[in-house]
């Protein structure tokens, strides 16, 4: 709860993704349809890491966590958003915008940490095949999924502090179908320009560093694949890392263009992005990581 005066603020109404009555059917029908979609496909990929001996590689155990994390903060916000479609009220209690708000930025800061560890191993299992075994051993990957996990802990506390810390002395109205920094933010009273600057440098240093690692990583990769004399050696480690650069593509694209934008620079296309990251991608993830690569067709 937040005190306001003589007051307690105790609920939100979010708005949700639009405001035509003959559109909420068949986008409620849509986005069950790429949700259940995201549950089979993430799931899908586990199990099958799990259960298949030749899947149980350094760069599948950290498909599986991304797959999970895939799975969650798809779940924190998808459930919410199909019930608000066919519901009049809309609103959502102060805690659970809070819970809402930490689980989504928690998995999808985790998620750019599991990127940036993929992106290693490939550069590993490509620029330097003999030290492999050695760099990217069973204990390193443990550290590195341990390692993203509480960084994303940590950051998501920060985000969610600066978030909610402020007064909100009586608009209610949330403008998105989920509790993002933004729309959060617009309803404060007292200044957010040090939280902003506070979720900013958080978001620069985790989207920015992984961000970082990752370009250099497929940079060294890109120099030692044009060096390789066979054509299939060639196509093989392109092919390799092509489903990964196209996970990272949706993904950093999107939370570039909205975590790292001035508040007042935030418009409707907003949503459009947010649908984007947090209901398609999950989805693609899963066929862009099996229908590209010969490993998992041939475990399947």
């Amino acid at each position: 709860l937040v005190m306001v005066g003589n007051h307690t603020l105790t609920k939100f109404v979010l708005l949700g993704i639009t405001d035509s009555p003959f559109a909420r059917v068949p986008l409620f029908g849509l986005f069950l349809l790429i949700y259940i979609f995201t549950l089979v496909g993430n799931i899908g990929i586990m199990v099958l890491v799990w259960a298949v001996p030749s899947l149980h590689t350094p760069m599948y155990f950290f498909l599986t966590h991304f797959s999970f994390a895939d799975i969650c903060y798809s779940t924190v916000i998808s459930p919410r958003m199909l019930a608000d479609l066919l519901s009049e009220s809309r609103t959502i209690s102060f805690a659970g915008c809070v819970t809402q708000f930490h689980g989504f930025s928690f998995f999808a800061t985790a998620e750019c940490h599991f990127l940036a560890a993929m992106a290693y191993d490939r550069y590993v299992a490509i620029c330097r095949p003999l030290l492999h075994v050695v760099a990217i051993s069973r204990c390193v990957c443990q550290q590195l999924v341990a390692a993203s996990y509480l960084i994303a802990f940590i950051s998501a506390i920060a985000y969610t502090v600066c978030t909610f810390g402020g007064s909100f002395c009586g608009p209610d109205r949330i403008d998105h179908f989920f509790c993002d920094v933004s729309p959060v933010l617009k309803l404060v009273c007292s200044d957010t320009h040090h939280s902003e600057m506070i979720i900013f440098a958080f978001v620069a240093i985790n989207a920015g560093g992984t961000g970082t690692v990752i370009l250099l990583s497929y940079t060294c990769i890109l120099h030692t694949v044009l060096r390789m004399r066979s054509a299939g050696s060639r196509s093989r480690a392109l092919n390799t890392c092509a489903s990964h650069l196209m996970a990272v593509s949706l993904f950093y694209g999107t939370i570039f263009f909205m975590y790292l934008q001035p508040a007042s620079s935030h418009s409707s296309l907003d949503k459009v992005a947010s649908v984007f990251y947090t209901v398609v991608t999950p989805m693609l993830n899963p066929f862009i990581y099996s229908l590209r690569n010969k490993e998992v067709k041939d475990a399947l």
